[in-house]
């Protein structure tokens, strides 16, 4: 609909504005123009899956295997999907907590499983109750998929309930996917933990993980998965039959990312930051409107609730009478349904626009 108006201030995707590192840039043409432009290994150059192996040792302290324990993949959406491939037969059962990205229900129906969505309107700070993800599992349940930081919400789980979700995952048996493509976006020095690092958990999560968002590569499609070294052999042959490999000019950019790291990518958490303070604030100071504070990403939810409208109403009315186009919170959930999600993965001027438009469609209400 927003491709029917002119000038729309576009607050809808996830896709960040700021180019990568020019040398990141650099190391893809250099592969190019000397040749480098043919198949590499299924499951990826091992002089990329090395520098992975190095930096999650460098950053987290967490030993993967190169060789064994590591994929790259087009970009950390075919990570999920492979690892949801290896691991599901028809008719399990794949519990999703809400909010959730959208992507991950269609996956596991691809696969001929069930997503059992736990979706509790009565939670009011877009989170998820440990009580509700435990009655949900049964004995189909083979595994639970969790976003930390989340899209939408932009907070991060609890040391607390991850510990919590860890004992669930043991006590049933059960295999945790754990999306994490958002933990380079992380503000206020607020504590990420990866559920990885829970005891008896190596053996049984699977980390997704990309360069689309540390260094703001989404259109090189570049992520990567660490897993158990079944899961990996699995994804693999799997691989060969979905896409061979990963882009292999990518993949050498890639090399050169993450081999500095956050000289690379520190500039740009600067930026998200500052849009976030300016939005936060913007938001705030509307009238019927309001939001918390992110934790990470770049996604803002809005609380629409003393509008008395629901999210699809509310950005329907705010395209056609603004042209300002935001995510209906219901594509998350049912516990979102009084929230829309701003990205703001725009620059400050845009962003200062939409904030005038939606301040006008607020008073006009």
């Amino acid at each position: 609909m927003a491709k029917e108006y002119d000038n729309v201030i576009d607050f809808t995707l996830g896709d960040p504005d700021v180019p990568p590192h020019q040398a990141i840039k650099d190391a893809g043409c250099v592969a190019i123009q000397t040749g480098k432009t043919r198949y590499s290994q299924n499951a990826g150059l091992l002089d990329l899956r090395k520098t992975i192996s190095n930096y999650y040792v460098k950053t987290e302290g967490l030993p993967y295997d190169a060789f064994n324990e590591i994929i790259v993949t087009v970009g950390a959406m075919e990570g999920l999907y492979l690892a949801l491939l290896s691991i599901l037969n028809p008719n399990d059962e794949v519990i999703i907590p809400a909010p959730y990205y959208v992507n991950y229900v269609q996956m596991v129906q691809m696969c001929h499983a069930k997503p059992v969505i736990v979706d509790n309107p009565k939670i009011k700070d877009l989170s998820f109750n440990i009580n509700d993800i435990e009655k949900a599992i049964t004995d189909k349940t083979k595994a639970i998929i969790i976003n930390t930081p989340s899209n939408p919400s932009g907070r991060i789980i609890s040391i607390e309930k991850m510990d919590a979700l860890a004992t669930l995952a043991k006590k049933h048996d059960l295999i945790v996917i754990s999306d994490e493509v958002y933990k380079s976006l992380i503000y206020d020095g607020v504590i990420f933990r990866s559920i990885v690092t829970c005891d008896g958990m190596r053996e049984r999560t699977i980390l997704i993980n990309s360069l689309s968002k540390e260094f703001c590569m989404t259109g090189w499609r570049i992520g990567y998965v660490l897993a158990p070294e079944e899961v990996i052999s699995a994804m693999t042959k799997l691989q060969e039959n979905v896409a061979a490999c990963a882009p292999l000019p990518s993949q050498y950019a890639a090399i050169e990312a993450l081999s500095k790291g956050k000289e690379y990518s520190a500039g740009m958490l600067e930026i998200f930051l500052h849009r976030r303070n300016l939005l936060v604030e913007g938001i705030k100071s509307i009238s019927l409107l309001d939001c918390s504070c992110p934790e990470a990403t770049f996604y803002l939810m809005v609380d629409i609730s003393k509008t008395g409208m629901k999210s699809e109403q509310f950005a329907l009315e705010l395209l056609k009478r603004n042209q300002v186009a935001v995510v209906p919170g219901i594509t998350y959930g049912k516990s979102c349904d009084n929230y829309v999600r701003i990205a703001f993965t725009l620059n400050e001027e845009k962003i200062k626009e939409g904030l005038k438009r939606i301040r006008l469609f607020i008073e006009t209400l």
